[in-house]
């Protein structure tokens, strides 16, 4: 297992969504007495491998590494009011069941309040459908809340049964 791996599926680099999918995943390792994430699978540097007929290491690297994840902290902007189709297209990669195992937790990043259910209603159901366990409601974090992020993420409590996190 990889530990804790945290995936960004924006396809900007150094974006404000891995941006704040590491400072979740600092927040969270953390918690658990650890120093960060493990982890960066940033799908912006493999997008024209995810496309290739002809695919490198560096896109088996990155699938290999999400599906030994222990916990996986999966984040997008939103598009037309859901994930990225480069995030969906890199999961479409994985077999099925490859997630079997894993705790995911979903993170979107939104321009606009409306779309404040899509974490729930979109992305959660594709980490399931992968086989991961989402104990906790998905993360919507605002770009209003971007320049906040620290005390947006000291009050995410993800519910995840071997950690307890003091209200």
């Amino acid at each position: 297992m990889s530990g804790i791996v945290t995936l960004a599926g924006n396809p900007r680099t150094a974006s404000r969504t891995r941006h704040v999918a590491v400072e979740a995943t600092r927040t969270l390792a953390e918690r658990l007495g650890r120093s960060g994430p493990d982890e960066v699978v940033d799908l912006s540097g493999l997008a024209a491998q995810i496309y290739s007929p002809e695919p490198t290491g560096d896109l088996d690297d990155a699938l290999k590494t999400t599906a030994d994840a222990d916990v996986l902290v999966v984040a997008s902007p939103t598009y037309k009011g859901t994930y990225t189709g480069l995030l969906k297209s890199f999961l479409d990669l994985l077999p099925s069941g490859a997630l079997h195992g894993t705790v995911a937790l979903p993170i979107l990043v939104l321009g606009d309040p409306r779309h404040s259910l899509a974490v729930e209603v979109h992305l959660r159901p594709l980490l399931v459908e992968l086989g991961a366990h989402v104990p906790t409601p998905g993360l919507a974090v605002l770009e209003s809340q971007l320049r906040t992020l620290d005390e947006v993420l000291a009050g995410w409590r993800p519910q995840i049964p071997w950690l307890e996190v003091p209200a």
